[in-house]
């Protein structure tokens, strides 16, 4: 039997789930046509316990309700002036999510440019988690609450890539946040030059870290 996209969505543990994005393709009908990208980076978020989420100790705010709807859910906040996208992974009232980091451009990469301004290096592109809200052009929060199987923002669960490796790391910009500030809880595929902060002399030119 088909899963449903919440089911996916619903499935397993956060952590899983945040390696298990990583090569799937997200599509945006956006003003200037379809953009899409296959997500190469991710974090996951574990609600009440994990001292770096927003929903922490139980917090619950009109700017959070988001990750306490179902799984497959699109949750943005804004932080720095800046849009971050996430995505809901388990059932209603359990508060946690992924964010997605990196993505490397598909359709519409000449679109993506133009929103950016046209960034010196095309893997500075979409190599963070605003970068690539600016390079879609999504800065607002129409989309927030809506969900990723009906919104002009979604998934494809079967248009994918596989990685040839998965990096776990640690989060990026949580702080000093006792053990939370080192849990390797940021993944990646090896060697992807869309990957945010990945050294040049680590960048696989050849297949993007993809297998063939």
């Amino acid at each position: 039997m088909t899963m449903t996209f919440t089911e996916y969505f619903e499935q397993t543990d956060t952590i899983t789930i945040a390696q298990q994005l990583l090569g799937k393709q997200l599509f945006y009908q956006g003003p200037a046509g379809l953009l899409s990208g296959y997500i190469v980076e991710t974090e996951a978020y574990l609600g009440e316990k994990d001292q770096a989420a927003h929903a922490f100790a139980g917090h619950r705010s009109a700017k959070n309700e988001a990750l306490y709807h179902a799984g497959g859910t699109i949750y943005i906040y804004t932080i720095y002036g800046q849009f971050l996208l996430n995505v809901i992974t388990q059932p209603e009232g359990v508060p946690q999510g992924v964010l997605i980091r990196g993505l490397q451009p598909n359709l519409g990469q000449e679109v993506m440019q133009l929103n950016r301004r046209q960034p010196r290096s095309v893997f500075d592109l979409t190599n963070g988690p605003g970068k690539l809200m600016a390079a879609l052009g999504i800065q607002d929060l129409s989309l927030n609450l809506q969900s990723y199987a009906t919104s002009a923002l979604t998934l494809s669960l079967t248009m994918e890539k596989r990685p040839l490796a998965v990096n776990a790391a640690p989060r990026i910009g949580i702080g000093d946040k006792c053990i939370w500030k080192a849990a390797p809880l940021r993944f990646y595929v090896a060697h992807n030059p869309f990957v945010s902060k990945m050294p040049k002399r680590a960048m696989n030119l050849e297949n993007y870290g993809w297998q063939s």
